[in-house]
């Protein structure tokens, strides 16, 4: 998988998902994966994306204080990422059938989350058990997948934090999730350094386009750039359903 091409297909797709990032500050992953899952099983598409979304990721995570409070309020979540990952590594391996028709139907329900602008509220009591169920449900979506946005990112927004604490919530997150996922793709034996020249490539191509999406975000308004993304997206994760079942 180092091709000419292949790399090609790489870098495109990282640069066009580090661009949608860029514009409204998120989709870097799902609009990767999801690109990717043309070319590819959704589990070496999450290979690829495992180096440059741990680096910025990190970034992400420690970017601010508060850090260990965030860690205290967190840790269901995270906890419950890491069981869902080590169930979800058990049972990948004979899933690679299903895994695009399951990565087209989590794209679906993002773009509809997206675009209808869902937003729920979780009350204080509630974190402990409710966060390790959606936990759970987080990494074993994200082993089938590769995305790591559901449930984990609505319910994080549904935590009420304030937008730079959001931010730096779900750094954290992406980051546990990206060590948990790397973990379970090499014990499915996905993590090949065939891909190491295009993780090499996808860790440029996707700050690029981050660059060329802040500058296209002061020329576009990202709320319209944001409806066309998860219009997008929509038809991405169709497309994929249906390739998937047929």
């Amino acid at each position: 998988m180092d091709s000419l091409p292949f790399l090609a297909a790489v870098a495109v797709a990282f640069l066009l998902a580090g661009v949608v990032k860029g514009v409204i500050g998120l989709g870097l992953p799902t609009v990767a994966i999801g690109l990717l899952g043309l070319l590819m099983t959704p589990a070496q598409a999450a290979a690829v994306l495992i180096v440059p979304s741990l680096v910025t990721n990190v970034w992400q995570a420690f970017a601010g204080g508060g850090f260990i409070v965030l860690l205290r309020r967190l840790w269901p979540l995270l906890a419950g990422i890491c069981v869902g990952m080590f169930f979800g590594a058990v049972w990948l391996p004979t899933a690679n059938g299903q895994a695009t028709v399951w990565l087209g139907v989590a794209l679906i329900a993002y773009a509809l989350l997206g675009l209808f602008k869902v937003h729920f509220s979780v009350p204080p009591r509630s974190e402990i058990w409710l966060g390790l169920i959606m936990g759970i449900a987080t990494g074993a979506i994200t082993v089938a997948t590769g995305i790591f946005a559901l449930p984990m990112v609505p319910y994080i927004q549904a935590l009420q934090f304030d937008r730079d604490k959001l931010v730096q919530a779900l750094g954290l997150s992406f980051t546990v999730a990206t060590i948990a996922l790397a973990a379970a793709l090499s014990h499915a034996g996905e993590m090949r350094m065939s891909l190491a020249a295009a993780s090499t490539v996808a860790l440029v191509a996707a700050p690029l386009g981050m660059v060329i999406g802040q500058i296209v975000r002061q020329k576009v308004r990202p709320e319209t750039f944001r409806v066309f993304f998860f219009l997008g997206l929509l038809a991405l994760g169709a497309h994929l359903a249906l390739r998937g079942l047929l």
